[in-house]
């Protein structure tokens, strides 16, 4: 037997699939398709938690994603525990293994509890006006302990061995829920042949339908349709159906992302199978169905054990077939909750006694439940609910005073009325508007291509909410592209229908300052608490969301919000839109680091990206840095040498022989159509317009405010082509910057931009031989200096294979970039090395090539510049056209600060000492003997030992740089003040001659 509680003629479950788990130790059966919430249910669990604040008992409110209480830890081994599961969505599998959380020693007697005896001293905003003295304790006493208390369950301490996938995916209709109004909308948008997906939370679909009895369609009870509507669905190749996914935020442009439960429900999830899946879906059209929430009744003491929604002990029964008590009570000011009472006594539990607390209310509901015998009371209130750790009584009385009665009850339904579901409404940036007569917040205005059916819209009835769906659902296929199709709408033939409820607090509920009655029951949140913010001065809703943290809990405020907001308002004497609304964020539910992340960890958390020569340069015994996700070889030990002896050989064999340097890093995007020179003029400082095919140019580009953003070698293939060449570590950010400003700024520009970092491998072949080793493995192309300048490029073969050989130098000898397919790459090198060895090349790494161009005098983009620099202050005004009347950052070059006299420039040193090598970063100061602190007039940028030139070198950006020449400064170090003079930029090959070798 799967419990006592458990309904044999009730529910839709076989009793023949049993499922053994356990629950804080304690073994159960249950069924397959419970939820661990149904199951503990069915075996008469009702104690399932312990409060965040007071550590009260709490039990299940809910039966869906809106459950403030059933919060629990569940595990399958050691590396799988996972905290804060909502047991009313987890569902249940053979071996589940739960904790409940927030409690010691057990959760019938935990310690905590005497919190809730010292509640006075907890009070709403309490943490504002404690722990404020003695100053000292916070960070030995009040701070440990406060974080030790944080949170409700424990952190996993051992790594996630599960795997999780991501999707991106593009539809026409997306439509979110899987009620009668999202099945309705799906299938009007699946007819016209639009590609539709369609998501629940639920692991089968049908909403509402699951639970309401009354509701026939198209000849068919209402879930049985849900289900046929479903099968349909799935059945049809241009739609997608996803179950058990959650949307949990809606982004801009139709983005919206959903988070799929794979493997989270079965016993022994295969290897192959992600525990979630991310998907990422950008629609055309948004139909939103997301249903309504039920409320609670606010009246003291409503989060005994036992005291539940209405629709969740609906639930419970019609679709799990579990009775939530023997003896229930109910409390409405909402026709739902007595369909809840007639379809419990039909089952045969006793109903104590309905009590609503409307005066006069009428109905067909109404008029059942007398007719089976049930007590109804009207113009009454539960003003208290007795016991502690299950609810045994509720306390009635007139509602506006008068003598009481005491029930008893094993169970409380309560429900308060139907707040549409909003959230993905907001998030979508939508503006909600106050329905006064319906006292519901709606959808209002719209900011991006959704609408919203049924429920989560305000729409009262089945029939009305399937006729608005289906016409939505149609619409939004056909502003999508889809051609009219003429299906067929789904015909109600009978349903249920609910009155308007009530907001606030109910009769009982205070106002003193010493009855808990619940608004928020995860954070401990009371109607006191919210008057008390109002009383304190908070007038508006978001104010008292953070005094109160009513909303703030893992359940985001599902059934706590528009309560808190009335009684807001009432002790305002507002009316409740002049209050305001809290701004619905997202995710709309949880969701777990491991479905953001995905395949992101491990060593997939920050990938290792290496170029198509790596595996020579590691057989060669190459030591790598990294330099943003590249390895690159940073220098070649031969034979005992130790870096700087390395660097100090292959800076020389470049100077006087040549060196072979792998330079694939490099950024490279293609910049491609009639518009692409227009384009090039807007995005760098440079012209570009007169320049040939075939040449090259140094381009700068800038910021809106004028500093260097990148730089780069930019060679033009053809009058339509360019192949731009950015920092190694700029590569994504220059691509991201070119496309914003073409999407946002120069849309009108018939220009498309690749990124081709990857696809060619590029080899640097430097110093005076290089052209010699170049040269017999070049096909197609004259390597003359008349026929191929300096800053040249030409399209040809080597080794056979295509090339883009560019005639260019970054460390001021005669110079090539070979580019070829990164497939080619490591032959190509290869081939290049062996040729190489004829004339005694070296191959050198990213040191070396530091040394190189320093030695020259060239900046490095990040190094050299520290996002403040301007073209002038790095000595390249002659990069910036001066005939140009506009491109990125032009206006910012003239703002007077950047013109200004005093700006730090860049410039050379030279130590006194030549030995002395200065320290990257180091501050520079006019005068060493001036008082502390004293005043930096600039730093060291770049400094090294330069074998070429015997001494140290450096650049440094100094105040005033270009008018000290020749003078000294000084560089104050721990060990001593080092005297530096001020130079050029340019320490070896000052003409420049050796660029033609």
């Amino acid at each position: 037997m799967s419990g006592a509680f458990r309904i044999p003629s009730a529910g839709r479950l076989s009793q023949a699939k049993t499922a053994r788990f356990s629950f804080d130790g304690q073994s159960y059966t249950g069924i397959e398709g419970d939820t661990l919430a149904s199951a503990l249910l069915a075996n008469g669990v009702h104690l399932v938690g312990r409060s965040f604040k007071y550590h009260r008992p709490r039990g299940f409110l809910s039966a869906g994603a809106e459950e403030p209480n059933a919060l629990v830890q569940v595990e399958r081994d050691a590396a799988r525990k996972a905290p804060n599961i909502r047991a009313t969505v987890q569902e249940l599998y053979d071996g589940l293994v739960a904790q409940s959380q927030n409690r010691w020693p057990s959760l019938a007697f935990d310690i905590g509890a005497v919190n809730d005896i010292a509640s006075p001293l907890f009070s709403a905003g309490f943490y504002y006006k404690t722990f404020m003295w003695p100053k000292a304790a916070w960070k030995s006493l009040y701070e440990p302990k406060i974080r030790a208390a944080a949170g409700l369950g424990v952190s996993p301490d051992k790594p996630d061995p599960d795997h999780y996938s991501s999707r991106y995916a593009h539809c026409d209709v997306l439509v979110l829920g899987g009620g009668a109004a999202g099945i309705t909308a799906a299938l009007a948008a699946a007819e016209t042949g639009a590609r539709v997906i369609l998501a629940d939370e639920q692991a089968d679909f049908g909403g509402s339908l699951r639970f309401e009895t009354g509701a026939k369609i198209d000849g068919q009870d209402g879930y049985g349709w849900a289900q046929a509507a479903i099968a349909k669905l799935k059945g049809m190749d241009n739609v997608r159906v996803l179950s058990r996914t959650t949307a949990f935020g809606y982004y801009a442009q139709n983005f919206v992302g959903l988070v799929e439960r794979v493997s989270d429900h079965l016993q022994s999830p295969g290897h192959d199978l992600p525990r979630e899946r991310l998907w990422q879906v950008r629609a055309k059209r948004v139909v939103l169905a997301t249903g309504s929430i039920e409320r609670h009744m606010v009246f003291a003491d409503n989060d005994r054990p036992g005291i539940m929604l209405a629709s969740a002990a609906r639930i419970y029964l019609n679709h799990y077939g579990v009775a939530v008590g023997k003896n229930v009570g109910v409390y409405t000011a909402n026709d739902s909750a007595y369909a809840a009472a007639i379809d419990l006594k039909k089952a045969g539990v006793n109903i104590a006694a309905i009590v609503d607390l409307r005066d006069h209310p009428t109905g067909p509901v109404i008029d059942e439940a007398r007719a089976l015998g049930i007590e109804v009371n009207f113009g009454r209130a539960v003003i208290r609910a007795g016991g502690k750790l299950r609810v045994t009584s509720m306390t009635v009385q007139p509602k506006n005073g008068g003598g009481e009665r005491t029930i008893p009850v094993d169970a409380i339904l309560m429900s308060a009325g139907w707040t549409p579901s909003v959230h993905l409404f907001s998030q979508s940036r939508g503006k909600v508007a106050f329905n006064d007569e319906t006292k519901r917040f709606v959808p209002g205005i719209y900011a991006q291509d959704c609408i919203s059916v049924g429920a989560c819209n305000g729409t009262d009835g089945l029939s009305a909410s399937i006729d608005e769906a289906y016409a939505a659902g149609a619409k939004a296929a056909k502003d999508a592209g889809a051609k009219t199709a003429k299906g067929t709408k789904p015909k109600v033939d009978a349903s249920e229908s609910w009155s308007r409820g009530m907001l606030g607090a109910a009769p009982g509920a205070g106002p003193d300052k010493t009855v808990k009655a619940f608004v928020d029951f995860q954070n401990d949140v009371t109607a006191k608490d919210i008057r008390q913010a109002v009383h304190e001065g908070m007038r508006s809703i978001e104010h008292v969301k953070r005094f109160t943290t009513n909303g703030m809990a893992t359940d985001q405020g599902k059934t706590s919000n528009m309560h808190g907001l009335a009684i807001a308002a009432e002790t305002l004497g507002k009316p409740i839109p002049e209050v305001g609304l809290t701004t619905f964020r997202a995710p709309y539910t949880p969701v777990t680091f491991g479905a953001i992340v995905s395949h992101a960890r491990g060593p997939l958390f920050d990938p290792t990206r290496k170029t198509a020569i790596h595996p020579w340069a590691e057989a060669q015994g190459a030591v790598f840095e990294d330099v943003g996700p590249w390895k690159r070889a940073w220098y070649f030990p031969r034979g005992g040498e130790d870096m700087h002896a390395a660097v100090d050989r292959e800076c020389v064999a470049v100077r006087t022989s040549a060196g072979l340097f792998d330079a694939s890093t490099l950024g490279k995007i293609e910049v491609v159509g009639p518009d692409a020179a227009k384009f090039m003029e807007l995005l760098y400082t440079n012209p570009w317009e007169r320049l040939e095919p075939g040449r090259c140019r140094y381009g700068i580009m800038l910021r809106e405010d004028g500093f260097i953003y990148d730089d780069g070698v930019v060679g033009r293939l053809a009058p339509d082509r360019f192949h731009v060449t950015t920092t190694t570590g700029g590569a994504p950010r220059v691509m991201n910057h070119m496309e914003d400003y073409l999407q946002t700024e120069f849309p009108h520009l018939n220009v498309w931009l690749t990124s081709i970092t990857e696809q060619w491998a590029v080899i640097a072949v430097q110093g005076p031989k290089s052209r010699d080793i170049i040269a017999p493995l070049v096909e197609g192309i004259d390597m003359s200096d008349e026929a191929l300048p300096h800053m040249s490029v030409r399209e040809g073969k080597i080794c056979g294979v295509p090339t883009r050989l560019f005639r260019m130098s970054f460390t001021g000898e005669r110079g090539f970039e070979v580019n070829v397919p990164a497939d080619y790459g490591q032959a190509v090198w290869e081939a290049l090395w062996a040729e190489g060895q004829k004339h005694g090349a070296a191959a050198y790494g990213t040191e070396a090539m530091h040394v190189l161009r320093a030695e020259k005098g060239y900046i490095i983009v990040g190094q050299d510049t520290d996002g403040t620099v301007t073209p002038n202050d790095a000595g390249l005004d002659w990069a910036v056209g001066k005939k140009k009347t506009d491109f990125v950052g032009i206006r910012g070059l003239t703002r007077p600060d950047l013109v200004a006299k005093g700006r730090k420039q860049l410039v050379g040193l030279k130590t006194k000492d030549p030995k002395v090598v200065l320290e990257e970063g180091a501050q520079i100061v006019a005068d060493p003997k001036q008082a502390i602190p004293m005043k930096m007039i600039g730093h060291v940028t770049s400094s090294y030992w330069s074998q070429n030139c015997g001494r140290s070198i450096a650049l440094a950006l100094v105040a005033g740089g270009r008018d000290r020449m020749g003078e000294t400064l000084y560089v104050p170090m721990p060990n001593g003040v080092i005297e530096v003079e001020v130079t050029g930029m340019v320490f070896f090959d000052e003409t420049g001659g050796r660029l033609n070798g």
